[in-house]
């Protein structure tokens, strides 16, 4: 069984992100990048579903990004992955909409063939969330999103996932192959061991161009464009309504908001 994981390179979630000044997107200096959290449950439910297949079943870590995206794809071979393709262009520099990244995911993965794609319900840097959907129409394969449980059927022909849905849970059947994306809850991605780490260095790590996949340019037309960036606006300020009697506080407030703050 052919398992593929897809990866992004997304800052991390404890980084301070700062708007450059030309608006155009974040300022990188000095920010460390993280393989997408959720990307990680994607990575390791690969890696488990190969585990209880055992011999024939592998997984391949895809990516596409940066050179830099390099160090985020080794830890996703650390963490176990048997190989990865890398599709790195400067005709991708900024990564596209969603319609051009499907587009070029689409082009490797029928490249590789796959039974089965896991990947992250969402990037925590843009949170889009549509690479998958489009991916799957692309592919023409059914997909399911947000899933909290796994199960491959015994003749490995369909899938039983579960997924999270306001006010309870949902059991999906799936027939293979398909993409699912995952969310927190799925497993408990594993941490990359030092023997992981060294062999990690030695496993193969194909690195594509967009010619290399049979386009000449970036695939696709793009249907958004992000114009430009914004910091988030500051705060204002908070103003404590105090008063022995609520009626006289809830006045007060009244006040405030109609003569001051101009909301009512």
């Amino acid at each position: 069984m052919k398992i593929i994981t897809l990866l992004k390179r997304v800052p991390d979630t404890e980084a301070r992100i700062l708007i450059n000044q030309a608006g155009t997107g974040i300022n990188e200096e000095g920010i460390k990048f993280v393989m997408n959290p959720y990307d990680e449950y994607g990575v390791e439910e690969g890696l488990l579903l190969r585990e209880k297949l055992g011999e024939g079943t592998t997984v391949t870590v895809v990516c596409m990004g940066p050179e830099a995206a390099t160090e985020q794809i080794r830890t996703a071979l650390a963490m176990g992955a048997d190989d990865a393709v890398h599709i790195c262009d400067p005709a991708l520099d900024g990564g596209g909409d969603p319609f051009v990244r499907a587009a070029v995911l689409a082009g490797a993965i029928e490249a590789e063939g796959f039974d089965i794609v896991f990947c992250g319900k969402q990037a925590i840097d843009d949170d889009m969330g549509q690479v998958q959907s489009i991916l799957a129409e692309m592919l023409d394969v059914p997909q399911v999103n947000v899933a909290t449980g796994f199960e491959l059927a015994d003749d490995r022909s369909s899938a039983t996932i579960l997924r999270r849905i306001e006010g309870g849970d949902e059991k999906v059947v799936t027939s293979l192959p398909a993409i699912v994306s995952c969310d927190k809850g799925l497993n408990e991605p594993r941490y990359a061991s030092l023997p992981g780490i060294m062999k990690a260095k030695k496993k193969p790590l194909k690195t594509l161009t967009l010619a290399d996949l049979g386009f000449d340019a970036a695939p696709g037309e793009s249907r958004s464009e992000i114009l430009k960036w914004l910091p988030l606006p500051k705060g204002g300020e908070c103003r404590m309504v105090e008063a022995e009697e609520m009626k006289d506080a809830v006045a007060e407030l009244v006040r405030l908001l109609r003569e001051e703050a101009k909301a009512i």
